[in-house]
């Protein structure tokens, strides 16, 4: 009965983690997408690194909000206090697990379960970040390409 309860809990987890993950991309795409499409070729270098400071920043939330969903569920079964919850998840979900805190066995599977998709979650966060930097070198470089063209005309 202990393994069914674990696997349960895993099950909602991932599908919780799956779905807040999904949400905020498709959110943060989407308005990558309005502003890239909008007057995007009227502004320089310091717009597209604060368009990307942005969008870090937006998924560091959104990894604090999967933690805070993990931590959760610690601080409901495992954790007596949020401060040891959250400190769980946050050292679990980076991989970087101290060991300082253990779960109680009968949820210990959850912690490495939880390191595994922090890996897959950041990974797709990075894909991300990576196609709005390459966006962003291709159009200064074709902003580039177009005006060395222009004065060679002129």
């Amino acid at each position: 009965m202990i393994l069914f309860n674990q696997v349960a809990v895993a099950v909602l987890l991932l599908s919780l983690t799956l779905c807040l993950q999904c949400v905020g991309l498709i959110t943060l795409i989407e308005w990558l997408k309005c502003v890239l499409i909008t007057d995007i070729h009227k502004h320089g270098p310091g717009y597209s690194a604060t368009l990307v400071v942005k969008s870090m920043v937006a998924i560091v939330i959104l990894h604090g909000l999967v933690i805070l969903l993990w931590a959760s569920f610690y601080r409901m079964c495992c954790f007596p206090s949020w401060e040891l919850a959250f400190y769980f998840s946050a050292s679990s979900y980076s991989t970087v697990g101290y060991g300082d805190l253990i779960l109680p066995s009968k949820w210990r599977l959850l912690g490495p379960l939880e390191a595994i998709t922090g890996v897959l979650m950041c990974g797709i966060s990075i894909s991300v970040v990576f196609a709005l930097v390459t966006r962003l070198l291709d159009r200064d470089t074709q902003s580039s390409l177009k005006e060395s063209t222009g004065q060679s005309h002129a």
